[in-house]
């Protein structure tokens, strides 16, 4: 960045701040990250609609979809704000960022009229029907099958790990109508109240049940459920997986800050020694190295870099390793319910970050392989 992009942003910094902290804010609303719990939809629905009202919502589409064209840079200053405001910056990270792209790049004209509003002012909420049992981070080997019929398409199988699904008004479903492993998968838009279609929520050890298993048995949806074409629907799934990296950037803000109540907690305790300093201050500095690739890959906008790569890799190792330190600060109150403590929360939650998303050991590989140009892993 020049000078000049330098007081650009710092100037959005203090507008995006002056806007949240005057916002009127629902009762119940908390910042629940990407993905809303039950009781999160309402407050976060109302916040969202607020946010859309005053055109805070879907920054990156283009403007003529209701959003603003926004830089990265822009993007990434709006939702660190909302982090350091202790605020969602939508109602769900799946409508917004992943969605909504999607068909408005491969959408018919009719699903783009049919979806975007709702998205764009937090009406619907939207999951994302990609993992399975047997196909989590090796996406492509999912085996749920969407059979042509003579009305639409017949779907059967089973996904996992779907966030928001229990609250969820449509999916975001990538299934497979053909053998080819890649070239079979097509993209289908899924009515969450259709007949066959089962949500069960699966409850987390922090308490929450923000994840689901969706099940389906002989749903049935009609022709123009199919974004794209058949067989695009791999390419479609590139689009939206690289849209989750964008995410990551408020993330640092959020460690930030936890780092900081942390660090209080360990003097209140009287456990600040040198030898928990010397642990901090490492971690705070794993935590800054974050923040200045983030800031690497904003500033290349290119959102196919491998920085993004990266930062899910760093994201998730540097997020365990804070939840882990917890149990050093904490010491026998680790063992308190998580509703009460939000660094017990954060322990609790931090088991699953080199898992979700895309686990740190496939991350490793895609930087091997694909970036270093390493030989690939025997298999």
């Amino acid at each position: 960045m020049n000078d000049r992009d330098v007081e650009d942003v710092q100037s959005l910094r203090a507008q995006f701040r002056a806007f949240l902290d005057s916002a009127p804010k629902p009762p119940g609303l908390r910042n629940y990250g990407p993905t809303p719990t039950a009781d999160d939809v309402a407050p976060g629905r109302a916040w969202h609609r607020y946010l859309a009202d005053n055109g805070y919502t879907c920054l990156h589409w283009p403007r003529e979809f209701g959003g603003a064209a926004a830089s990265v840079a822009y993007q990434a200053a709006f939702a660190e704000e909302c982090a350091r405001a202790g605020v969602p910056r939508q109602l769900n990270i799946t409508g917004p960022d992943l969605v909504g792209p999607v068909l408005i790049k491969f959408g018919s004209p009719e699903q783009k009229d049919r979806f975007l509003g709702g998205i764009r002012i937090g009406d619907d909420v939207w999951t994302q029907l990609f993992s399975e049992p047997g196909a989590g981070s090796d996406l492509a080997s999912l085996r749920t099958r969407a059979e042509h019929t003579a009305t639409g398409w017949r779907i059967d199988g089973q996904k996992v790990w779907s966030s928001a699904a229990a609250s969820a008004d449509y999916g975001l479903l990538l299934a497979r109508t053909g053998p080819d492993k890649h070239r079979g998968l097509s993209m289908f838009v899924v009515p969450m109240d259709t007949p066959g279609v089962t949500v069960r929520p699966l409850t987390q050890m922090d308490g929450e049940s923000k994840f689901n298993e969706v099940f389906f048995d002989s749903a049935e949806l009609s022709d123009d459920a199919l974004i794209g074409e058949v067989g695009q629907g791999w390419t479609l799934a590139m689009v939206t997986l690289g849209r989750e990296r964008l995410t990551l950037g408020s993330q640092a803000v959020a460690m930030f800050q936890l780092h900081e109540r942390m660090v209080d907690a360990a003097r209140d305790h009287g456990l600040l020694d040198p030898v928990l300093s010397r642990s901090m201050t490492r971690l705070w500095s794993r935590m800054w190295l974050l923040r200045y690739t983030w800031q690497r890959a904003i500033d290349s906008g290119d959102l196919t870099s491998s920085a993004f790569s990266v930062l899910k890799l760093m994201t998730s190792e540097t997020d365990q390793h804070l939840g882990d330190m917890a149990t050093e600060v904490l010491g026998t109150d680790a063992c308190v319910d998580p509703a009460d403590d939000e660094l017990v929360h954060h322990m609790l939650v931090g088991r699953a970050q080199t898992i979700l998303g895309g686990t740190s050991e496939i991350q490793r590989n895609i930087l091997g392989e694909r970036v270093l140009g390493l030989p690939k892993e025997p298999r």
